[in-house]
């Protein structure tokens, strides 16, 4: 569920949460489970909004606390229009998976390792088995 409305894409947080829980209301009404409610914050680029990161981890981190719905982020429009692309994706997606998201659309063999590597930093990986076994995985035979 993107979290926009009939008057576009708010641009501060607040907003934004305001239209996730119209949503996530919606959908609970509607017999989805909450488990199965997945919102998008809208992930816009910071070449042309520099607070853009800013108000996608504001709002992650409001739906979290505030409804706990999984948080799917399209993670490479973070960087659309700069170079180096893939150094401003891997740390937007760190900075955004320690917020709270759950999933990305994202190239996976770009950042595989790396989202494999922040669920170890967050806690989420016990004795790094799933980032090692990945890292293993990417190597030459």
């Amino acid at each position: 569920a993107l979290t926009m409305d009939d008057d576009g894409i708010p641009s501060d947080p607040e907003k934004r949460l305001a239209v996730a829980a119209k949503i996530i209301e919606r959908a609970s009404k509607a017999g989805i489970p909450i488990e199965d409610i997945v919102v998008d914050p809208l992930v816009m680029t910071v070449g042309a909004d520099s607070q853009a990161a800013v108000v996608t981890i504001k709002t992650i981190k409001l739906v979290k606390e505030n409804f706990g719905v999984n948080i799917n982020l399209g993670a490479s429009n973070i960087s659309f229009g700069l170079p180096d692309r893939h150094t401003v994706n891997q740390s937007f997606l760190a900075l955004a998976m320690g917020a709270g998201a759950t999933c990305a659309i994202t190239h996976p063999r770009k950042l595989g390792l790396t989202i494999r590597a922040i669920d170890l930093l967050l806690g989420r990986d016990d004795f790094g088995v799933r980032y090692i076994t990945y890292w293993r995985g990417q190597q030459p035979d």
